[in-house]
């Protein structure tokens, strides 16, 4: 475990904190003026290893074989000329730090981190961090990679738990969750309203961006069910109807060996290590299209739903339980900022028919495809 300390004067700015690997959502948008909860875990951190946060030049700033050194392929609204290695953790984990009145940024409902660092060690006055609780916007703190110092304590063991262990802790992400629509609530009743979880639509948006990847332009098909809910509409639109059609299919532990023809496979990233779990018998061929484990559990292992109440008097051997959780009433739809960050830094990029894809990604999100 770490503990990160001001550079300026040594004051600790955070609680002893394990490392796990940066979600998939950290940078995520989501929806219109809705109240997003933390980012991270308490007493975890993750480190984002690209630049992050301001100052930011544009597209045509930049020369194009900078933005390939960086491993950006497409073009983009803009870099980020910001440090590299910023570490994010909750904000409740923060310590001895107070806020910036005047870096609000160009926020809505709170702060968005526009105007840069926004919070100082309280001891030395030295600016370490970034708040972000913005609507629509993940809450988390970004402490500045050139600010703080990392010091190890020796509080806890801090070893991954193995592939079975997370099976046997079988946490799940669930597809659909209940969310605030604004923060001031609403004057006609409830202001919440079961959706999409916006962990999924970022854990869809990332793999979508690598089935196409692996697709090579032929049609792609992945296993009906929920699986096919989240991937077969977009598949189906953005790739055309050419022959043969390459499946993909869920793999992962606890799941039974997939066919060794299959070369695209769907498979759980280590939420601790940021590793995606490896077959050992799948063609060394197979392209891995990560998912977050808790995403990849709840599509491999869906959870049954429990029988409903009977009505009148229960026999013994009825099962008394309160209804499933409702469903979103609208179609699943990938989030597109993911999925653009994570198309325009693959290689395959470069393909013609791909990089139309991300050249009409505006009409395919009214198509309500993204």
């Amino acid at each position: 475990m770490f503990v990160f300390t001001c550079a300026g004067c040594g004051t600790e700015l955070t609680a002893a904190l394990s490392e796990v690997a940066l979600p998939v959502h950290a940078h995520q948008k989501f929806g219109n003026g809705l109240q997003l909860p933390v980012l991270m875990e308490p007493g975890t951190f993750a480190v984002e290893p690209e630049p992050w946060g301001p100052p930011w030049r544009r597209w045509a700033e930049l020369d194009p074989d900078e933005a390939e050194s960086r491993g950006i392929y497409a073009p983009v609204w803009g870099l980020s000329d910001g440090a590299p290695g910023a570490i994010v953790t909750a904000p409740g984990d923060t310590r001895n730090t107070v806020l910036i009145p005047d870096r609000r940024g160009g926020a809505c409902c709170g702060m968005d981190g526009g105007d840069g660092p926004n919070m100082a060690c309280a001891a030395c006055g030295l600016p370490v961090a970034t708040r972000i609780d913005d609507c629509s916007l993940w809450q988390a703190v970004w402490l500045a990679p050139d600010a703080v110092h990392q010091r190890p304590v020796d509080t806890a063991d801090d070893a991954a738990m193995s592939w079975a262990e997370l099976m046997a802790e079988g946490k799940r992400t669930p597809p659909f969750e209940p969310i605030t629509n604004s923060w001031g609530g609403s004057r006609l009743g409830s202001d919440r309203c079961w959706k999409w979880s916006p962990l999924w639509e970022a854990a869809a948006g990332r793999a979508l961006a690598h089935l196409l990847a692996a697709s090579e332009g032929r049609r792609v098909t992945v296993p009906n069910g929920l699986v096919g809910e989240v991937f077969q509409r977009a598949l189906d639109a953005l790739l055309p109807d050419r022959l043969p059609t390459r499946p993909a299919l869920l793999a992962g532990p606890g799941w039974p060996d997939s066919d060794m023809s299959v070369d695209i496979l769907l498979v759980p990233v280590h939420p601790h290590t940021g590793r995606p779990w490896v077959p050992a018998r799948s063609a060394a061929s197979a392209y891995l299209v990560p998912l977050p484990f808790g995403v990849w559990l709840g599509l491999a292992f869906p959870e049954q739903h429990l029988p409903e109440p009977a009505s009148g008097h229960l026999p013994g051997d009825v099962l008394r339980d309160d209804p499933p959780a409702p469903r979103a009433s609208q179609l699943f739809c990938a989030d597109s900022g993911t999925f653009e960050h994570t198309l325009v830094r693959l290689p395959a990029i470069r393909s013609p028919w791909l990089r139309e894809i991300l050249e009409n990604l505006t009409q395919h999100m009214r198509a309500r495809l993204f």
